[in-house]
């Protein structure tokens, strides 16, 4: 699928071979607070999330996808949340897994793909994607795709004890 092939990475599907990757993505607890996680996963859970994995996004509502360079193995997770068909709008969220392969463009070229995937392939007017305040990267990496900060909502999440804002950033297609 060309969609999901860029110049130096690709996306995609979940495989039963994730598991070690989503496990500790799923249990590192600096990036908790941009999942809204508060538990730790068990290997258990994960398997058998990977092997639900393979569901149809009208169906899951959800579509995650692994973020691989050429050169090297898993890098990062790129997820469509919150689909509604109906509406023709989902969520957008993404993690480069490892600080030595942030800062090199492989965000932005899968948020590229992702929204090229939503437009050509699922008919979507819009992507929205909620961003911690303090989350520079990603309010730079989503404001230079085109999405528009829209709103702020006011100590929105508890973290560490003080509650932070996030921002609501959309993205409205021209078709």
């Amino acid at each position: 699928m060309l969609t999901l092939k860029g110049e130096h990475i690709y996306l995609r599907a979940l495989e039963p071979e994730d598991l070690d990757f989503v496990y500790l993505i799923e249990n590192d607890e600096r990036i908790w607070e941009m999942s809204t996680t508060q538990t730790p996963y068990s290997r258990f859970l994960i398997k058998q999330y990977l092997e639900n994995a393979h569901q149809d996004i009208y169906d899951a509502k959800q579509l995650r996808l692994v973020i691989c360079s050429y050169d090297e193995a898993a890098i990062g997770l790129i997820d469509l949340f919150d689909f509604n068909p109906t509406h023709n709008r989902a969520g957008v969220g993404i993690l480069i897994a490892e600080e030595e392969h942030r800062g090199k463009g492989y965000g932005k070229e899968a948020l590229t793909l992702i929204k090229n995937y939503g437009k050509t392939h699922l008919r979507l007017h819009q992507l929205y994607a909620n961003i911690a305040e303090d989350n520079l990267a990603s309010i730079k990496l989503f404001e230079k795709e085109g999405f528009e900060k829209i709103g702020i909502k006011k100590e929105w999440n508890l973290v560490d004890g003080i509650y932070k804002d996030e921002l609501l950033y959309q993205l409205i297609y021209v078709h």
